[in-house]
């Protein structure tokens, strides 16, 4: 029966394992960045197609990254499809396990089908870079980017993708972060009246006031309610006809 040297244990001496993972942690120390890691919490979730269709992000970690991409970001890039202009810029960055649990306890990460924390970063969530300002959502967690290097692993890599803001929440409490969701937000909901103790005005059908100083157009360069709300004679689809994609028949 063939086995290995029973000489030479390279692979479970806990004091070089240590070794290693301290030499990692002090090198994304020297050659890294601070970055806020904040975890997604979903508040409404659609069965259907398994994607969350209200979250927020209320908590804001620091922690020492390291990026791998030394040319540049990677991805597609400036993309011009039919639609728009988009920016696909990708990233990836690496964090040291052991300093990741001590920076973001378990209560705070995504919990599997049996409702146990996973304990680790988790698709979804989205990173802060305070050196370009810009707001990364993690797209792929790889745990094994160095493959058992002494016999375990030491970094996570996060590949990350533009984050493509869509009204969520974000109240981190730190200025620079939250900033975002009052420049972009095309919420009206954020624009209820209060009273002074902070209580929302609500109408007897349940619904609120909204500031007469709200305008989509403000946060949505494109956006286009007021031209279409002011103007009476264009042609375009009316969806309060019976069958509006039709070509004059009802049927």
């Amino acid at each position: 029966m063939p086995t290995t040297n029973v000489y030479f244990d390279n692979f479970s001496n806990s004091g070089e394992q240590n070794l290693v993972e301290d030499l990692i942690i002090e090198s994304i120390k020297i050659y890294g960045h601070e970055v806020f890691y904040m975890p997604r919490s979903i508040i409404a979730e659609s069965t259907v197609f398994g994607e969350d269709l209200l979250s927020k992000f209320d908590e804001a970690f620091a922690v020492e990254m390291y990026i791998k991409n030394v040319e540049g970001f990677e991805g597609e890039g400036d993309f011009l499809s039919k639609f728009n202009i988009e920016v696909r810029d990708q990233i990836t960055f690496t964090v040291s396990q052991r300093r990741w649990s001590e920076e973001i306890s378990e209560e705070f990460t995504h919990q599997d089908a049996d409702s146990n924390y996973i304990g680790r970063p988790a698709e979804g969530d989205i990173l802060y870079m305070p050196l370009n300002g810009k707001i990364f959502e993690v797209k792929f967690v790889e745990h094994e980017s160095v493959f058992y290097q002494m016999g375990s692993l030491q970094t996570y890599d996060l590949r990350c993708e533009l984050f493509e803001y869509s009204n969520e929440e974000i109240s981190t409490g730190i200025a620079a972060i939250d900033t975002i969701e009052d420049a972009l937000s095309s919420n009206a909901l954020n624009f209820q009246t209060l009273d002074e103790a902070g209580n929302i005005f609500v109408l007897e059908d349940s619904s609120s006031l909204v500031q007469e100083g709200y305008r989509l157009e403000d946060t949505d360069k494109t956006a286009d309610n007021e031209f279409f709300g002011s103007s009476s004679n264009i042609d375009f689809i009316d969806f309060s006809e019976n069958n509006p994609f039709s070509e004059g028949a009802n049927w």
